[in-house]
């Protein structure tokens, strides 16, 4: 959807979310089309056999006016894994997790404090896979703005909301490519007021914006 062709009043709360949880509810499963990931941008990880481990991220929109708003985490510049990078909170899938949205909820308390009762799920969306060997499931859910958020600070350096309108605009949906491991690999990157939004994060956004706008 372009910045000329969209009527704004898409992202306010009252019409955002019950189109979202219409396309989720409706929309394709992982058993019946191919799975969002990696390997879409790049067709050569399609080949390569991973055993994938599950996780699972809360995609938090806030419900403002007169636009919904995403919110963001950064990264510790201090973790072995992904420091620094703008992410989703979420995790791994624990074995006493009942399901998906059980961890995306957990994770969510963990790393920002966000209570689960300030959280309604409005759906997920189709599994992403990444090149480090992950099936994450991405769950949206609503919140609204009156929250209340402890950051634990051994995860995260801090959070940011960016507005949903901006995310869902093709246009800020830029292609990269870097060297990893030796091989050029193509990644989603989408700069924002200073962060910068790339790799599973940004390609987890794309996933949104083509279940619900595309």
């Amino acid at each position: 959807m372009s910045q000329e062709d969209r009527d704004e009043s898409i992202f306010a709360p009252a019409r955002f979310f019950p189109l979202a949880a219409a396309r989720l509810a409706t929309g394709p499963t992982p058993g019946e089309s191919e799975l969002q990931g990696d390997h879409v941008l790049n067709p050569d990880l399609a080949d390569v056999a991973f055993s994938y481990r599950d996780a699972a991220v809360l995609i938090p929109a806030i419900a403002r006016e007169p636009g919904v708003t995403v919110l963001l985490t950064e990264r510790t510049a201090h973790l072995t894994a992904h420091a620094g990078q703008i992410a989703f909170p979420g995790g791994k899938i624990d074995p006493t997790d009942a399901d998906p949205t059980a961890t995306a909820l957990r994770e969510t308390k963990e790393e920002i404090g966000l209570d689960a009762g300030a959280i309604s799920i409005v759906g997920a969306l189709t599994p992403y896979l990444s090149r480090t060997g992950y099936r994450i499931f991405p769950i949206l859910g609503r919140v609204e703005p009156e929250f209340a958020l402890t950051l634990n600070r051994d995860e995260v350096e801090g959070v940011f909301e960016v507005p949903l309108s901006f995310l869902m605009t093709e246009e800020n949906h830029r292609r990269a490519s870097r060297i990893f491991a030796g091989r050029p690999r193509t990644f989603y990157e989408i700069p924002y007021e200073g962060h910068y939004i790339w790799g599973v994060t940004a390609g987890i956004i794309r996933g949104l914006y083509e279940r619900i706008f595309d």
